[in-house]
């Protein structure tokens, strides 16, 4: 039986291994290996079931069917279900209408709650994860019951074995997913931080040598652009040359923001402010573009940070949700709360919105879904949370708009 038993553990472990070596889970086709990864795992459980020595068979087919009903929803589920239920039908015997109904339960109800497990953290989904196992196992004992006469011990020990077998594997499991998953955003974390350091390495190294000609040609403009010799169709150019030297000034001070020292502007606070600042800045542009701002602010936590850097920092990101919502108009709404120890701000908009693709693509450098944008904008969003120790979560929707959750720990 604990040969069996630990020949089980490897069919779910080995998946899970397969998909650090091989996979990121970031293209369609990834999704359905790894999809194909935990089927495997739950047809060799069931090849290869634990022969208990009261003569019952039982099988762990239900750990990889839970963790794909947790994190994947419907449409991961479902093929799993029918891959389930017919090889059940293939296997015959008295348990099929068990494994059925177990099946289907699960799958109308575990998905469910898919949205909320995600958003959970790392402990959270844990013990959802194994909450999950222990309820459905009760459903399926109770089913169970049905072939006994009489609940004797062979029962209750066989309801001991499964509930603890079934938890404790579980648990393994989600240890090592949410292990992976932890170790995938400190990588991506990683390498974001060398991006802002060779940007900052280059800003500082460049910027006073291009500010100074640029101010000179500016001042140069600016007195030709008004001068009486000057005729009017050749104002026309000096006007274009005047934006254009301003969207390069704009540039370059992207550019500078990340060059500044986290050092010169440190304030203790608690953002209120900054936000009215920046909101106050933001409610012409808001009106101009027919943008509704709706404002709350509890926040009663403190934090010490860059204030120069936040307001940048805010000033891009309600920036970009008013320029999404142009064309047609919309909602924008800003909260400020505290959650426990950490400081919550949520930015949700009602425009364009953004695919899956093009939220991975956040805070790179020179991605911007702007034609005329250098994306060093939403790179320096990336980088002023970051110093804040902060985490940003993106979630959009192509046509329905876009939800920034910053959270910053105090």
């Amino acid at each position: 039986m604990l040969e069996t038993f630990l020949v089980n553990i490897l069919f779910l472990v080995l998946p899970i291994l397969l998909i650090v070596v091989f996979f990121d889970n970031k293209k369609k086709n990834d999704q359905l290996v790894i999809l194909f990864f935990f089927a495997a795992s739950m047809i060799l459980c069931m090849v290869y079931p634990i022969k208990l020595e009261l003569g019952f068979l039982f099988d762990l087919r239900y750990v990889p069917y839970i963790i794909v009903g947790l994190y994947g929803g419907y449409k991961g589920l479902f093929p799993l279900f029918l891959i389930l239920n017919v090889y059940r039908i293939f296997l015959g015997g008295n348990g099929t209408f068990n494994s059925f109904a177990t099946s289907t339960v699960i799958f109308i109800l575990l998905p469910l709650m898919t949205k909320r497990f995600n958003g959970y953290n790392t402990k959270m989904r844990i013990i959802t994860g194994v909450s999950a196992a222990v309820f459905i196992m009760i459903i399926y004992l109770l089913l169970l019951s049905s072939y006994f006469e009489v609940l004797n011990e062979e029962y209750w020990t066989l309801t001991f074995y499964a509930i603890t077998t079934h938890g404790i594997v579980i648990a393994i499991d989600l240890i090592m997913i949410e292990k992976i998953i932890a170790n995938i955003k400190n990588r991506e974390n990683f390498l974001q931080a060398e991006q802002f350091h060779v940007i900052s390495e280059l800003s500082a190294s460049v910027s006073h040598e291009i500010r100074n000609p640029l101010t000179v040609t500016k001042g140069f403009l600016q007195l030709l652009n008004v001068s009486k010799t000057v005729q009017d169709e050749d104002k026309v150019y000096l006007d274009y040359s005047l934006k254009e030297l301003i969207r390069a000034e704009n540039i370059l001070n992207d550019y500078l923001a990340f060059a500044k020292p986290q050092s010169e502007h440190m304030v203790q606070s608690n953002f209120k402010k900054e936000f009215e600042y920046v909101k106050n800045v933001l409610l012409p542009l808001a009106n101009l573009n027919n943008v509704e701002i709706s404002y709350h602010f509890s926040n009663t936590l403190k934090k010490k940070f860059d204030q120069n850097q936040l307001k940048q920092c805010l000033i891009n990101l309600l920036k970009n949700a008013i320029e999404a919502m142009k064309e047609d108009g919309g909602n924008l709404v800003i909260e400020v709360t505290d959650q426990g120890k950490n400081i919550v701000i949520r930015i949700q908009d009602t425009g364009i919105g953004m695919s899956k693709e093009e939220i991975l693509q956040l805070g790179k450098p020179y991605y911007s879904n702007k034609k005329e944008g250098t994306g060093l904008g939403m790179m320096m969003v990336y980088g002023t949370i970051g110093k804040m120790k902060g985490r940003i979560d993106v979630q959009s929707k192509k046509g329905e708009g876009t939800t920034f959750t910053i959270t910053i720990p105090t």
